[in-house]
């Protein structure tokens, strides 16, 4: 992570869903009911200084000690939909894709077996009290997972310039309905077209954010954002980042049987990205 000023930049993007008012049971619906009429809801920037802050207290386990409160608000069609943070749970699943993401010498050196294994305790005595908790945001470093785009099409994006104090931002957003649908007819292309070996990664990834999807009310939102990577990618690159387009691209190719096309738009789409990743080993 970096800082900016006062600006605290994480080089993440999110999948976020927001869900409307009538999905939550009582007394949580009045809750989110109340908290959507405050003067000030809070930001991604509030989110992210409020998770790191709540760290503090409970080092070396990056979870935090109490369930955050707040969401981020919007309106469809004239009905409030709020996406609760849920960070303490997000810190716990975090913690279970650690040991893919490190080398192991590394993980124990920065977070010892024991203090994993009581955070795994902890979380398992939380799910049995928790049994349908799922996390409304999900996150990934440095990149935008391929399988994401596959939720927008192009005629989504949302992509504002840099302005004074203001970062530029990049997102996608679409009903449920339209990202349950475009995941469905992308693994029918993958599955009908590439065989296990090519497409195995892309459709376990697919299936995966099609069942998270299925946890929600059908008539939620569903955004992409490039959250920190708008701040560390230049202008010229967001400008001409249509990745959305390039999947939509490639599984269409796919379907009509043209393996030359499908191969250019994932050859830009993979291009792109790796010169994305690259700069996590900059300097």
């Amino acid at each position: 992570m970096a800082q900016e000023s006062s600006v605290i930049v994480p080089y993440v993007s999110y999948l976020r869903v927001y869900e409307p008012l009538a999905a939550f049971p009582e007394p949580e619906r009045g809750h989110w009911t109340r908290y959507a009429k405050r003067e000030r809801l809070p930001t991604a920037q509030d989110e992210l200084r409020r998770s790191l802050a709540d760290l503090l207290p409970t080092p070396p386990v990056p979870v935090p000690v109490h369930e955050s409160g707040d969401a981020f608000v919007t309106e469809v069609d004239g009905v409030v939909c709020v996406c609760p943070w849920r960070t303490r749970l997000r810190g716990w699943l975090a913690l279970e894709e650690l040991p893919d993401l490190f080398p192991e010498p590394l993980l124990d050196a920065a977070l010892p077996p024991l203090v994993r294994r009581q955070a795994a305790a902890d979380f398992e005595r939380w799910l049995e009290r928790n049994p349908d908790a799922r996390p409304w945001i999900r996150t990934s470093a440095w990149h935008v997972p391929v399988r994401w785009f596959a939720l927008f099409a192009s005629e989504e994006r949302e992509y504002a310039k840099a302005e004074g104090e203001a970062a530029s931002v990049l997102r996608y957003r679409t009903p449920m309905a339209q990202a349950r649908r475009r995941v469905a007819r992308a693994l029918k292309a993958l599955r009908e077209h590439l065989d296990a070996e090519a497409g195995g990664p892309l459709v376990e990834g697919l299936v995966d954010v099609g069942r998270w999807l299925e946890e929600f009310h059908p008539r939620s939102l569903v955004e992409l954002d490039y959250g920190g990577l708008a701040h560390v990618l230049p202008q010229e690159h967001l400008s001409e980042d249509h990745s959305a387009a390039d999947v939509a691209e490639g599984i269409a190719a796919l379907r009509a049987g043209d393996g030359v096309g499908a191969r250019e738009a994932y050859g830009r789409l993979t291009e792109r990205w790796r010169v994305v990743r690259e700069r996590q080993f900059a300097n």
